[in-house]
């Protein structure tokens, strides 16, 4: 147990942060999560690119507040807007 007045305060403050980032955290969660359920489900071209642009939107928010790192951020983007890609591209057939 901390002594210092200045170290019980850090101890307050720790404990608020630690609380904001594992909402932030389990909320990225539940919005990846409903994301990559949508692509699955193939929702239509209108609707994926909204979940897309809310889903990206929360990730950036998560980096602004410093939860995320923004290289894990930019990370995470980059990998669902490849899923998106992937999933929304024809599929193609050989010939022969």
């Amino acid at each position: 147990m901390a002594n210092h007045k200045s170290a019980l305060k850090r101890m307050r403050q720790s404990e608020t942060r630690r609380l904001r980032n594992r909402q932030v955290n389990s909320h990225l969660k539940t919005v990846l999560k409903s994301f990559y359920s949508a692509v699955d489900a193939k929702t239509t071209g209108t609707d994926m690119t909204e979940i897309h642009r809310l889903t990206v939107s929360e990730i950036d928010r998560a980096a602004t507040r410093g939860v995320l790192h923004k290289r894990t951020a930019a990370r995470k983007v980059s990998r669902i807007t490849a899923y998106l890609q992937k999933s929304q591209a024809p599929v193609a057939t050989v010939a022969g």
